[in-house]
This record gives structure tokens, sequence and C-alpha cells, in this order.
């Protein structure tokens, strides 16, 4: 079977999230399993800049496809907060040229999986402009959704910079409110739709989390399924991390308050191996529930424990957040900026890990966290529905700690709970450390069910 694997950003090339860690991670694991896999996205500048390969994996082979006009700028889709206003024409040209390259190359693939609005005209242009050439008449398109929040809205007078007739700017096509939706043609083109988590699958058919698409959704609801995304464990490792202050594995589960005591003397904080320390490491906006955590802060700063974030996002919680630092608690750590090894550090060097997202259509985080031996505390939503189960510590089953209701009070108390069980009943917590870490999270589970859907896909006619 042949693959191409279309994204508007991959690990190594170019990143601004979780997109690029699945398309670095996904098209490997699929090579793994005996499938033929291209890779494409834009050669943006980055990519120059960073000299990269045009291969990953054993002979997965990279496509990117050259612009200089569109595709050599700083950053991938906009600068200072706001969005390239020529976006629609770069990701048009993008698409377009794509499939030009494919012809020219003569690889056809039996699969073009898309990801995301940036690829959605792939499956348009496909199922129109395209639809009597023959070099694509077999090829079957898979798009997935990552997160429906980003869905790239265009204002109607850009509509024709996509080539695509008039026609198709409707209520059934890709109008959506008077704007162009390329994310709405993306769901109504494709084959089949996945998205990263079967509880997000469901949510998205909602008007609580539809974003306005839930109608189209439900109405293709039996051609959309959740497949969970996996994680890299060549990257997410403590028996094999440069990055953190000491290597160890389930077997060696004592070495992790060594990580634990490092953490603490970078970061100012009191050492001490038995205060229960909580990280978080996230994108500071509203979706990731991050007023849940400023609410809680106050009460956190009185409680016997200590907390560290890091992230950076939206500027009114920067502002928040830093008015809680200048507070000058000793027991809390804010740290507004990106920084990797820090990261794998409040991975390896926390107890637990926080994530009382709004919504998360997979989240990585929770499934870092299993890895570390760092036990999850996280709102049931979406992906950490799927992965992270209540523990019940008179029965010894589960995997973490879950609330629903979406309120500060509900967070700490959650805290409140697993504090419980980390100071009162040490042996027990080793035992869910222990377990969470030998949970398999990796991409050839969710490689296989991929297989399996283009399989479907290709036997569908």
């Amino acid at each position: 079977m042949k693959v191409l694997f279309c994204s508007s950003e991959v690990v190594p090339f170019a990143k601004t999230g979780g997109l690029a860690d699945v398309a670095g991670a996904l098209p490997v694991a699929l090579e793994r399993e005996g499938t033929q896999v291209k890779v494409a996205l834009p050669k943006y500048r980055s990519v120059k800049d960073r000299g990269a390969t045009e291969k990953m994996g054993k002979n997965v082979e990279v496509y990117l496809v050259e612009n200089e006009k569109y595709f050599d700028r700083k950053e991938l889709y906009g600068e200072g907060g706001a969005d390239y206003p020529d976006n629609l024409e770069r990701f048009s040209f993008f698409c377009k040229q794509l499939l030009d390259l494919l012809q020219k190359n003569k690889f056809k693939p039996d699969i073009i999986h898309c990801n995301d609005w940036q690829t959605a005209l792939i499956p348009i242009y496909l199922q129109t402009t395209l639809s009597d050439n023959r070099f694509f008449q077999k090829t079957k398109t898979i798009f997935t959704i990552h997160n429906l929040a980003y869905q790239g809205l265009f204002g109607p007078e850009q509509f024709p910079l996509t080539g695509l007739n008039n026609e198709l700017f409707n209520m059934q096509g890709l109008e959506f409110y008077g704007k162009v939706n390329l994310l709405k043609g993306g769901l109504l083109f494709s084959k089949f739709i996945t998205t990263v988590s079967p509880t997000y699958a469901k949510e998205i058919q909602e008007p609580q989390f539809g974003c306005g698409l839930e109608g189209v959704l439900k109405e293709r609801s039996n051609k959309l399924f959740g497949i969970i995304n996996g994680l890299d464990y060549s990257v997410w490792n403590p028996s094999q991390d440069k990055h953190i202050f000491q290597k160890y594995d389930a077997s060696s589960l004592s070495s992790k308050y060594k990580n634990k005591t490092g953490l603490q003397e970078e970061l100012g904080l009191p050492k001490n191996s038995a205060i229960p320390l909580i990280g978080i490491i996230t994108r500071l906006a509203e979706q990731k529930g991050i007023e849940l955590v400023i609410g809680a802060l106050n009460k956190m700063a009185k409680s016997k424990l200590q907390f560290v974030l890091l992230g950076t996002g939206d500027e009114k919680y920067h502002v928040a957040l830093e008015k809680i630092k200048k507070k000058g608690y000793k027991n809390i750590s804010i740290q507004i900026r990106f920084d990797n090894t820090l990261a794998h550090k409040i991975y390896a060097g926390s107890d637990m890990f926080l994530m009382p997202s709004y919504y998360e259509p997979c989240g990585l985080g929770q499934l870092i966290s299993f890895k570390y031996g760092t036990i999850p505390i996280v709102r049931k939503t979406g992906g950490l529905a799927d992965t992270v189960v209540d523990f019940d510590a008179s029965k010894g089953s589960g995997n973490g700690f879950v609330f629903t209701d979406f309120t500060s009070e509900a967070l700490f108390n959650t805290i409140t709970r697993s504090i419980a069980v980390y100071s009162g009943k040490k042996a027990l917590w080793s035992k869910l450390a222990g377990k969470v870490m030998q949970q398999d999270f990796s991409w050839n589970a969710s490689a296989k069910e991929y297989i399996k859907l283009y399989r479907r896909a290709l036997d569908e006619k």
C-alpha cells in the first residue's frame, strides 16, 4: 500500500504544535508496519536553516514544496499574534503543487492522508477539478482533525484563489456564515474523517465542542473515527533521556527522586523529596483550563505541596501569572517561557502532572507523564477521558486522578485527593507509578488502526 502523508508541519523539519509530532512519528510507524510512505510539507525557511535531510525513518521520502514568496518567512502561519493575510493563497498553492509533484514523480498513492485545514483542499481538488484525472482515479483520502477550533476561515473575496468553481461556495460546500471554511471542505470531500481520540470524535458532534461544524460531522458520523495518538518513546523515555538529572525505569523508581531534588534545586524550591510536587507544561490558553489553575494557586500556596508551571501563550494569562509570581510564594515556581530541557526535567521530577483542559482532542502530556511514573490529574474530556482512569485506592485500579466539573474547586479537591494517597499510602503510590510506566501508548498500535482504515477506504466504492 502506498500512502502520502500531508501536513503543514512535521518534526524534525518544522513545528508549532502537536500536529508536527504526530506527522513526524506516525509515518515512521506506518513504515515499520510495511506501508510505503512518503511525507509532504512546505519548504519553510526553518527547513533550510536546519539543513534537515529529506528522509525519515528507514526510507520515508520527504517532499518539500518550495516557493520562496510563500514559505521563506520567519514563522509558519503568522507573526506577532496575527496570521499571514495570504494564508489561503499559500496553502492553496501547496495543495495544487503537491498534486502536480506526485504526477511528475509518478508516485501514485492509494491513500492521501491529509491533516488539518492547511491540507483540506487536496480531497476537494481530487473530487472536483481533478475528478477526471486518470492518475488519481483509485486514490482515496483520509482527513484527520487535530483540533476542530482551527478551521482555516477566510473572507469570501478570497474564494477565487482556491481555483474552485464558485458553485462550491454555498452551505453545502465551503461557505460558513459568509466565510470560506477550508476545514469544512475537507470534512465534506474526504472518504473518511479521523480525529485523535474516540471521545473527542463524539464530543465534536455536539454544539459544545463542534465549533459550528457539529451538523456536518453528525451527518458524516458513519465516516468519522477516533484513533488515539501515540507517543514517540525514542524521545520520551526516562531510561534514555539525556535531559534529566538521573535516568531510571520502572525497576529503579527510587532514582526518580534524584530528578525531583535536582528540579527543586534548579527552580529555587526547598529541597524535599517527601513533599508532593505537581507539574504542568502547557500552552497558556483558555482551552487548557489555565483559569482553573490561576483560581486554585492561592490555595496551593497554603498547602503542603510544591507546584511548577512552564508555558507561554495568551498575554492575559502572562499578566495574571506574573502577579502571582510577585507574591513570592516559596512553594510555587512559575516559568513563562518555552524550554524543552526543563520540560523533560518537570516530567521526570514531578510526582503528579496537571491537565485541567476545557477540551483536549488527544493530549500528549498525560501519555508522557505515564512513561515517567508521574501520575496525571486531568479533567474528563476528549483523549484525557480515553486514557486516564480515576484511581480507586481500595481496589488499586485506575491510573490517575480525574475530575469532571470545570471549576477551580473541583481541580483543587482532586489535587487534595491525590496528595492523600501520595502522603498516606507510599507503597500504593509506588506501585501505581510502576504500573503506569509499563503502559504502552507507542505509535505501533495507532499505526495498525490507521492501516485498517486505509484498507477499508480502498475496499469501499
